[in-house]
């Protein structure tokens, strides 16, 4: 008999995602150490900020308020803070995603990660966001940008 996982659904989910996903992190042998010995991250804070995080980008209730560009501009001068990295962080998040989770949204969650880890890749390493790039864009990517310039 098949399990069903189930989708996204609000608040209770997104803690099981990234409960399940930092702990992965902090025992992962290429991000482990940037978030421990690097960033010196306080889990007792971090993880409710990556709920409400989490939970503002998919239901806009999380009520986050921080600055990810900036915290993770900080670590720039300290580690490699690379596309190997981040592509590395995208991998982890989504298998993670994959294994509790399907559904739409875990799917918008998985395409909401890519963009961001996209944007802090780019803005913190000052080169060019590769999502501007048509060539880059997934076909979601693709449909939405066309509905925004449809309606601009």
């Amino acid at each position: 008999m098949f399990e069903t996982k189930p989708d996204i659904q609000g608040r209770a989910e997104i803690e099981t995602l990234v409960n399940t996903f930092y702990d992965r992190v902090r025992t992962d042998e290429v991000l482990g150490f940037i978030f421990d010995k690097i960033a010196q991250t306080n889990w007792e804070t971090h993880l409710p900020k990556m709920y409400a995080f989490w939970e503002t980008v998919m239901f806009r209730s999380g009520g986050f308020a921080g600055n990810p560009i900036a915290a993770h501009a900080k670590l720039v001068p300290l580690t490699t803070m690379g596309r190997e990295q981040f592509d590395h962080w995208l991998l982890l998040f989504r298998s993670t995603v994959d294994d509790l989770f399907v559904g739409e949204k875990a799917e918008h969650i998985k395409n909401c990660a890519a963009d961001m880890a996209n944007v802090i890749y780019s803005k913190i390493n000052s080169v060019a966001d590769p999502r501007f790039d048509p060539a880059n864009l997934t076909p979601e990517q693709r449909e939405r940008y066309a509905r925004y310039k449809a309606t601009a």
